[in-house]
């Protein structure tokens, strides 16, 4: 017999914060919190933070990059990548990371709509950049306390680069579950030294062309199951990419050392800080472990059960961080393309996920748990922390908490500012939450792109609901029955 679908408690319906506080009790959440926004003695959260280079940030929001689905298929933005571009330039925040992910060459798209640079869409990428920049000071006076980075990407096993959206992969190694899960044929072959040595080239020339369109720092991206990510996992990799975490990490030091012989741009690093083994569905649609008759081995800061932590080697990377010179790392989790809900809690899943196991809020604090963990080992590093938008109507309260008690250096916002973009604005100038445009983490702005239309919030953002794929993703909920 199924099981029942489960029943969580939805934030919207803790009315107090002695509801929301006592829930967390009872599902044994921890995580910061201050009941009380005192404007009159300043929040933490809108405190200069300053970097040893002696750039100045302004407060301690930052925009996270997510994928977008809006280019054109070149890897040029449209009016769409434009208009969500503006909204987080004047969002408040003062730290942008990256806005979305970019792609370093053709092959590693995410989605045949993601951005690319290179030489010839150079142009687009200084138009972007100066928007962000006139944008922010058209409405904040300055731009002398905003930082402005870029992230590069590689999509790896997840590149889907092409408009016919037939699923290309690269990988680094023979995964026990995800070749599988993913249908990798016998055949499929990972990429070879050489090539990875030619892709570290590519790395270190989008780097440089980020500098010259104006950006002032560049993320490799090391997380959600993409190439960087599973560079850290590929423990049975022969060769100088495989084996030791020295060799794993190659790829990004190759990436760094090249980017400081050349450019010289700034390197931060969005990290997967822990990762489950995947998941998949019960007869109710509700996540579970993939079935294993072995040890897991192939999760990057996680343990032999797969769905426990171990920081070991995220420590180690840390401190080889620091030797490096990367200052910014942004602490996410595992992958949204088989473990959401460690990666982006939410109560409703997209078309290809499942129901959450656990209650998101646990999720949540499991991410601000680690980042704390992380900060307080590492007090020289500036960490950003994610994860919090299913806070909904309780963000500024834990994101309060979590700066006033240095867990992190940055809350960082995804999906949240989609809906509200201005939601940075309004807590640090003590407005009460709009609250018909806080993201209830519909995940509308995934299954979207999942089945081939653009992502955007088409529940909240009056500009998507009127759009004809508005009607049509409704649709599709509905015959899928999400």
């Amino acid at each position: 017999m199924a099981k029942s679908k489960p029943r969580f408690t939805r934030v919207a319906q803790l009315k107090s914060a002695e509801d929301f506080l006592a829930h967390l009790e009872e599902i044994k959440a921890k995580m910061p919190f201050r009941q009380n926004l005192d404007l009159e003695r300043s929040l933490a959260l809108g405190r200069p933070f300053t970097m040893k280079s002696g750039q100045t940030i302004g407060n301690r929001f930052c925009i996270l990059p997510m994928e977008g689905w809006d280019g054109t298929h070149d890897g040029l933005p449209t009016d769409l990548t434009k208009r969500r571009w503006h909204n987080f330039a004047i969002s408040g925040a003062k730290l942008l990371w990256g806005c979305e992910a970019v792609a370093v060459r053709h092959e590693g798209r995410a989605n045949p709509n993601q951005l690319l640079i290179n030489e010839k869409n150079l142009g687009a990428f200084k138009d972007l950049y100066a928007n962000l920049v006139s944008d922010h000071e058209e409405k904040f006076g300055t731009s002398s306390d905003l930082l402005i980075g870029l992230q590069l990407t590689h999509s790896g096993r997840f590149a889907i680069p092409d408009p016919d959206r037939v699923r290309k992969p690269k990988t680094i190694y023979k995964h026990s579950i995800l070749d599988k899960k993913f249908n990798l044929t016998e055949s499929h072959e990972v990429m070879t030294d050489a090539e990875i040595d030619e892709l570290v080239k590519d790395f270190v020339s989008a780097a440089g062309l980020a500098k010259e369109a104006g950006f002032q720092f560049v993320d490799i991206k090391h997380c959600h199951g993409y190439l960087g990510h599973e560079f850290l996992s590929a423990k049975n990799r022969p060769g100088k990419y495989g084996g030791s975490l020295e060799n794993r990490m190659r790829f990004l030091t190759s990436i760094v050392e090249g980017i400081r012989a050349t450019s010289n741009i700034p390197v931060a690093v969005r990290l997967s800080a822990f990762d489950f083994i995947p998941y998949t569905k019960d007869d109710s649609n509700i996540g579970i472990p993939e079935a294993t008759d072995q040890a897991y081995k192939e999760a990057f800061g996680g343990d032999p059960t797969g769905t426990g932590i171990n920081l070991t080697e995220v420590f180690e990377m840390l401190g080889r961080f620091e030797q490096l010179g990367i200052e910014l790392v942004c602490i996410t989790a595992g992958s949204p393309y088989y473990v959401p809900h460690i990666q982006r809690p939410a109560i409703f899943p997209p078309s290809d996920g499942y129901l959450p196991p656990e209650d998101p809020l646990v999720g949540v604090a499991r991410q601000i748990r680690i980042s704390n963990e992380i900060k307080k080992k590492f007090p020289n590093l500036a960490i950003v922390g994610s994860a919090y938008s299913y806070l909904q109507e309780w963000l500024p309260h834990v994101a309060e908490g979590v700066i006033e008690e240095n867990a992190a250096d940055f809350v960082g916002l995804g999906r949240m500012v989609l809906s509200y973009p201005n939601m940075p604005e309004d807590i640090l100038n003590g407005k009460t939450l709009v609250r018909g445009s806080i993201c209830r983490t519909f995940s509308d702005c995934t299954t979207a792109p999942r089945i081939g239309m653009i992502s955007g919030c088409f529940p909240l953002d009056s500009y998507y609901k009127k759009m004809p794929e508005a009607t049509e993703l409704k649709q599709f909920k509905k015959n899928a029955d999400l």
